[in-house]
């Protein structure tokens, strides 16, 4: 593995200077970066609750209904999204938190109707309660989620780049002359 890494400790650098023009990006211009957020939301909702459709319109059983909702609240979530582009943080959190809250109760009942037929729906229940704590800390407040989670991303993004650098430049080390 240390070979893999040593031959490849460009990549590692690179990698680590992406992530930290990213981060910095994040971090010094972060209405650009909420705005692509609000894209990439957009699209993954859309995306995802297109998936549930599908899923639920294949299922062959009594809880096909469960998906169809979580596939017309993700369409409706990415539809909303990209019809007025212009939204503000505010009201986008307050959209993924809802659609957070409605994704987790639906998930834990989807669990609970589950627990008869497979093991590990615990796992369903864990993410169903993920999804309302998480959208719990954002309808708390809104207006400082979205500045404060743009700002996190953007410190991570910092650190984790200069880590990556860190082990580039370690590994080229190893490299024999």
């Amino acid at each position: 593995m240390i070979q893999v890494l040593a031959k490849n400790w460009r990549a590692l650098e690179l990698r680590g200077a992406l992530t930290i023009i990213f981060g910095l990006i994040a971090l010094f211009l972060p209405g650009i970066t909420l705005l692509a957020m609000v894209l990439v939301f957009g699209i993954y909702a859309f995306g995802e609750g297109m998936l549930l459709l599908y899923m639920s319109f294949n299922r062959r059983n009594t809880d096909w209904w469960v998906t169809l909702l979580q596939g017309l609240v993700g369409v409706g979530a990415g539809i909303v999204t990209f019809a007025w582009p212009a939204i503000t943080a505010v009201t986008l959190l307050v959209i993924i938190a809802l659609w957070a809250l409605v994704t987790g109760i639906l998930e834990i009942v989807g669990a609970i109707r589950l627990r008869k037929e497979i093991r590990g729906e615990w796992l369903l229940v864990l993410s169903g309660v993920l999804s309302l704590v998480f959208a719990y800390i954002l309808l708390r407040n809104p207006a400082a989620g979205a500045l404060a989670l743009v700002w996190v991303i953007g410190v991570y993004a910092v650190v984790f780049g200069i880590l990556m650098m860190g082990l580039g430049i370690k590994v080229r080390k190893m490299i024999p002359v």
